[in-house]
């Protein structure tokens, strides 16, 4: 059996598919399964297990008819037998219909028609169950497993290395993430949290905890915050990990993971870090695992993550 499954979205969505992969591999174990994904969203499965081959696709792309053509050769030369996606758009449906795939899963939603077998969309929950329903499609109707990965073990000897580089010690520092981005900047999505308000936070870090490392996570947008927050404390320490292999044993390395809501958030989750997580306009009850204590949200009053105050997230750190 070979099976598709069509996942739109950033690295952050593919974690929380990957409790859907897992069920699907645990109850399929010879299976095939492929991914369709958007070219920035590849690197995750650097850390999954349950897939045989990543297909590229830009979903939100304005696509021509010559990009559907492509893409549809390249999913009948694969015979699939099952898809599944996470997509709502009719042209999704209708894809897998021409491609003549007999068992094709997806949402409830207008229309539908082009769709085997439907699931109700039950958007108010948390997103990898909302994935996760999915496979009652295909009559798989199991709990959603938690968020996990698989780290190659190359990846995690840079961990040990880079931590010997920072002379910090495995369970023994606080990772920060900004979660600086671009692109939801782009969509008019604010994430990211004022410098100065990051430094009132480290300076209460420092204060009760001097000999704690601090750690502050550098991503390819997030140069200007790191800069900006060493000219008031030159001690932080910094790490770039080049991928999402080697952020991992970061992460896990952590007695505590402080970011926004991103993708090394379910990152953070998934390598079981204790984390608090910053919310603005986005929901925190469906990104964070319910009745999971390891993980705490802090959600802005306003919507507006500028407005989070700074003891809010302070009586968190050390409630914990």
């Amino acid at each position: 059996m070979r099976i598709l499954t069509l996942i739109p979205g950033g690295i952050g969505d593919q974690i929380l598919f990957f409790p859907t992969l897992a069920d699907l591999k645990n109850t399929y174990p010879e299976a095939k399964i492929d991914v369709l994904v958007e070219p920035r969203s590849k690197s995750a499965y650097r850390v999954c297990s349950h897939v045989d081959e990543v297909l590229l696709f830009d979903y939100k792309n304005r696509n021509s008819l010559a990009d559907y053509l492509n893409l549809l050769g390249i999913i009948r030369d694969r015979e699939y037998e099952v898809a599944l996606t996470l997509g709502r758009r009719w042209t999704v449906g209708f894809l897998l219909w021409l491609n003549g795939i007999p068992l094709r899963v997806g949402y409830e939603t207008s229309p539908s028609f082009f769709f085997s077998q439907t699931v109700p969309l039950k958007t108010e929950q948390y997103a990898a169950q909302m994935y996760h329903d999915l496979l009652q499609g295909l009559n798989i109707n199991t709990p959603c497993p938690p968020l996990s990965v698989n780290v190659p073990k190359s990846d995690i000897q840079w961990g040990e290395q880079e931590q010997k580089r920072l002379s910090i010690q495995d369970g023994n520092y606080i990772v920060i993430h900004g979660g600086s981005s671009q692109l939801a900047q782009e969509k008019g999505i604010d994430k990211v949290y004022p410098v100065s308000k990051w430094q009132e936070i480290i300076a209460d870090f420092q204060s009760k905890q001097p000999d704690l490392p601090i750690v502050l996570l550098q991503g390819p947008e997030d140069e200007q915050w790191v800069e900006q927050l060493l000219e008031g404390n030159p001690n932080l320490k910094i790490t770039s990990p080049p991928d999402i292999g080697k952020l991992a044993p970061m992460i896990a390395g952590g007695s505590l993971m402080l970011c926004t809501d991103s993708a090394p958030m379910h990152l953070a989750i998934a390598v079981g870090t204790y984390t608090i997580a910053l919310f603005g306009p986005t929901d925190s009850k469906k990104l964070l695992p319910p009745e999971n204590k390891a993980c705490l949200g802090v959600k802005s009053p306003t919507g507006a993550i500028a407005d989070i105050e700074v003891n809010s997230v302070l009586e968190k750190i050390w409630r914990g």
